[in-house]
């Protein structure tokens, strides 16, 4: 049974930065792709990040491009987001995702696995 487990998550100001992780168990990743998905109040869930396990390429929103980075940890089974400059518009629930296969997929549905989300909050 796969299990993703995110934290990191927390009250920053605006510019700051903060360091997700997700931690993954119940399966062997090697084909997977993880994504990182956020959701704001009264918002849709939106797409952030997708890390290919496999080889490590990587794909990003352009909301985000430039200021987050997404990474794993072969050895930890482990993927972080890193986010850099952050703004009061990236405050939001953060959700690591898992889906089998090689495409860098964006769309929520298409994943097969969730964690249970951290809060990341940006203050002015």
């Amino acid at each position: 049974q796969v299990q993703l487990v995110e934290s990191g998550g927390g009250l920053v100001q605006a510019g700051g930065s903060l360091r997700l992780s997700c931690a993954a168990s119940g399966r062997t990743f090697s084909y997977f792709v993880m994504g990182w998905f956020r959701q704001a109040p009264a918002k849709e869930r939106e797409f952030v990040s997708v890390i290919r396990w496999s080889g490590g390429t990587t794909y990003y929103a352009d909301s985000v491009k430039g200021r987050f980075t997404i990474s794993r940890d072969n050895a930890k089974n482990t993927v972080y987001l890193q986010m850099n400059s952050l703004k009061p518009e990236d405050t939001a629930v953060y959700y690591c995702a898992a889906r089998y296969g090689y495409l860098l997929a964006q769309r929520e549905e298409v994943y097969d696995y969730w964690g249970q989300g951290t809060q990341v909050t940006v203050s002015s």
